[in-house]
């Protein structure tokens, strides 16, 4: 890479190797008008001479020299998966930015990989991170003015899309068990927070069933709503190992899978997981209702977004599966985010 001075006029097609600053006086303004690595074009020839400025500044590349701009997009086009808006390049920069609600799911390792060459800036969201649409979600940027060829190809090589997974308007039932709430002694607290939070997936609440602590009264309500074509059905209380929960039992009498029971998450280390068909059938401990934040978030977000987590990538939750319990929360990035 070298840096040659040339007329204006023979800049033509050339990167600059620095900002052009522009002053005007009548205005105040003072800033770059042309920038660094910015292609001169003919309709610029004017401008640059009302500037004073009659020679340029050209970054010189070798044949095997990739611009820094040329090398972002490349990277970036790879990265760029479905549901995702690139914006860029500018001086070696690209970001990408959602265009719908959804779980942002990719392998951390290959960003890492790319990482390794310091030429390189790659930045992302946590994986399985929700989403707004507009948010962004990586942004890259080539440091120096060119990169050589052969470390784009490295990189483009090592590059996956990154996938947005939007949420899926799923309907949910809600079953609420124990003898205090069908019996009116309690009042559930749980209905109001579940359509809140369900609300942020689009999704709907089909409606709420009490039953007491009989293991077929709680299966009869969650038939109930697999009849009714509940794509989710939410069982609340009677999760832990006294002899008088048997909301576990419950959902094993009517599902036809079970995925797990018990997660390395703090709260709801209960939580459970099951299938009857196509129907998500969830225990949710008494938590849920006390605390904001708890296993069910995570859970709730792989649920809409349509990626059901094996029972392998439950027992690896407890990496960040410890709430910090701020209040409100002041660490949006926790694993038991949702906004």
């Amino acid at each position: 890479m070298k840096i040659r001075v040339l007329p204006v006029e023979h800049c033509l097609g050339m990167p600059l190797s620095h900002d052009l600053t522009q002053i005007v006086p009548e205005s105040g303004y003072k800033g770059a008008r042309f920038k660094k690595g910015q292609i001169v074009r003919e309709e610029d020839l004017p401008e640059l001479r009302a500037m004073g400025r009659e020679h340029l500044s050209i970054l010189d590349l070798e044949p095997d020299e990739v611009h820094e701009d040329d090398a972002a997009i490349r990277l970036a086009g790879r990265l760029r998966g479905t549901k995702l808006r690139l914006d860029g390049p500018d001086e070696g920069r690209c970001s990408l930015h959602a265009t719908a609600e959804g779980l942002l799911a990719f392998d951390p390792a290959f960003v890492d990989a790319i990482n390794e060459d310091p030429d390189w800036i790659l930045a992302t969201l946590p994986p399985l991170t929700p989403v707004r649409s507009g948010e962004r979600v990586a942004a890259l940027r080539v440091l120096p003015l060119a990169v050589r060829e052969i470390q784009v190809q490295r990189a483009e090589a090592l590059a996956k899309p990154l996938a947005l997974h939007p949420f899926l308007p799923l309907s949910v039932g809600l079953v609420t068990t124990g003898e205090e709430f069908r019996s009116g002694k309690n009042k559930d607290a749980f209905l109001p927070r579940l359509e809140r939070k369900v609300a942020t997936y689009g999704g709907r609440i089909l409606g709420q069933r009490i039953a007491g602590d009989r293991m077929e009264e709680i299966a009869d309500a969650i038939r109930a709503f697999l009849e009714a074509g509940a794509n989710l059905v939410l069982c609340t209380g009677g999760m832990s190992v006294d002899a008088d929960d048997v909301t576990p039992g419950a959902i094993r009498s009517v599902a036809e899978t079970v995925v797990f029971r018990g997660v390395p998450v703090l709260p709801g280390s209960m939580l459970m997981l099951a299938f009857a068909g196509k129907t998500a059938l969830v225990g949710a401990p008494a938590c849920v209702v006390h605390d904001e934040r708890t296993a069910l978030d995570p859970l709730l977000d792989r649920l809409f977004a349509g990626l059901v987590p094996t029972e392998k990538e439950a027992r690896a939750w407890g990496v960040g599966g410890l709430c910090r319990s701020c209040s409100p929360c002041t660490y949006p990035r926790c694993g038991f985010t949702r906004r």
